[in-house]
């Protein structure tokens, strides 16, 4: 099959309490091109005919890849169950693409503005495309990867004729992959909590929270922000993508709501510039506390040592406080429309956060009256002008510097 990039397809959107996901058909040959775990990946042989298995887990399960090989290779077969992956994941750093796309503009990198993001849109009778832009490995597997990866043992025919069901969620932070994972082997068939640990990164059922790598925290602290009673956000977090078309009309009716990436990207960043890297070193040989970060690359996050110290209750309390602030200062009066209610407004105002964390943090004022005082000054600014309505990473960026210079900060 001649695969060509940009590859769209229809998709069915699946919303559960979780949050929503896509299912689509596509070809197998196409998934061994984009998909990868953490420990294991599929590459084309330079010939262009077949593909070299990368990884881990190669050499150990190879028997079992090889016996699902040659059933692919079968007349017969049939694989009716779906492959789950998470989209835009960048495995080497931790962050989704579209965070790594932002910060890369921010610190003056260029694509010519061509995102290698999946996203799905909604077209004009209800029914929804997917589009994957390039064969970049964004797509991180989170359960189906001996299905998957066996195709690169199976003969051509049988690889560029098979098409798979798969279940795609898109700018799934790592640590809801574990759970989803977790809860799928769990309930179906039990798997030792150690392989879950193995392959994730995560022991989900319980482990101190000094072990807890940094993605582990921020989706924690997500998950507070979204049920706290005396959060702005509570009710307002869900599992989505941060280019929902249908979140995004929410948030422009007011009734506005924010993905999870966007909670947890936002706070990642307060302590973590590479929370893979992070991850790794706290999982390389035994577990580690998070004081073996101090034995690795130095890192400028503005609340690097309040995450490394165990802070976590102080590192919250700033993050809950500073969304109050924000709350009185630029959504509780803002307009119907007003892009500081969308994606790239929370993103923007998550950004500002970073840049005051560091003083607020030395000044031992992490108040929400102190974080009030700070943005006050931006509050008659009027985000559902003509010249804010810009919904892509650029749009983020200039309400971000509108902020800040209403409020002196850079």
């Amino acid at each position: 099959m001649n695969i060509e990039f940009p590859f769209t397809v229809p998709t069915l959107r699946v919303d559960q309490r979780l949050g929503s996901f896509y299912v689509a058909v596509l070809p197998a040959e196409l998934l061994l091109r984009v998909c990868a775990s953490d420990r294991m990946s599929a590459s084309l042989n330079p010939d262009g005919v077949g593909y070299t298995l990368e990884g881990t887990q190669r050499v150990i399960q190879d028997k079992r890849l090889s016996e699902i090989a040659a059933y692919i290779n079968r007349v017969d077969s049939a694989f009716p169950n779906s492959i789950i992956v998470a989209a835009n994941y960048d495995r080497e750093t931790g962050f989704d693409q579209t965070e790594n796309e932002d910060i890369a503009k921010e610190e003056g990198e260029t694509n010519d503005g061509i995102s290698s993001a999946w996203t799905v849109q909604t077209t004009d009778n209800g029914c929804h495309k997917l589009t994957i832009p390039s064969e970049a490995k964004l797509a991180a597997v989170i359960d189906g990867q001996h299905r998957l990866f066996s195709f690169a043992k199976a003969s051509q025919e049988a690889l560029q004729s098979m098409n798979l069901i798969c279940s795609i969620f898109i700018d799934l932070p790592k640590a809801l992959q574990a759970q989803i994972f977790a809860t799928i082997n769990s309930t179906q068939k039990r798997v030792d909590r150690s392989l879950t640990y193995e392959l994730f990164g995560y022991n989900v059922s319980d482990e101190p929270e000094e072990y807890w790598t940094p993605d582990k925290l921020a989706v924690f602290f997500a998950r507070k922000l979204a049920t706290d009673s005396g959060s702005p956000l509570r009710g307002r977090i869900t599992v989505a993508p941060k280019r929902d078309t249908r979140l995004e009309q929410i948030a422009a009716d007011a009734a506005w709501k924010i993905s999870t990436a966007v909670a947890v990207d936002g706070i990642l960043r307060l302590y973590s510039s590479n929370p893979k890297r992070d991850a790794n070193l706290m999982r390389e040989g035994d577990a580690h506390t998070r004081e073996v970060l101090l034995k690795g690359p130095k890192d400028k996050s503005p609340l690097r040592s309040a995450y490394i110290e165990g802070n976590d209750a102080v590192i919250f309390k700033m993050v809950l406080n500073y969304l109050k602030a924000a709350e009185e200062v630029f959504w509780k009066n803002a307009q119907e429309g007003s892009y500081i209610f969308r994606t790239v407004g929370v993103q923007a105002i998550f950004d500002i956060l970073r840049k005051l964390a560091s003083e607020a943090f030395d000044k031992r004022d992490i108040s929400s009256g102190y974080f009030q005082a700070v943005l006050d000054p931006a509050k008659d600014i009027d985000f559902s002008s003509t010249e804010f309505q810009n919904a892509s990473g650029s749009g983020r960026t200039f309400i971000r510097k509108t902020i800040e210079e209403a409020v002196g900060v850079s």
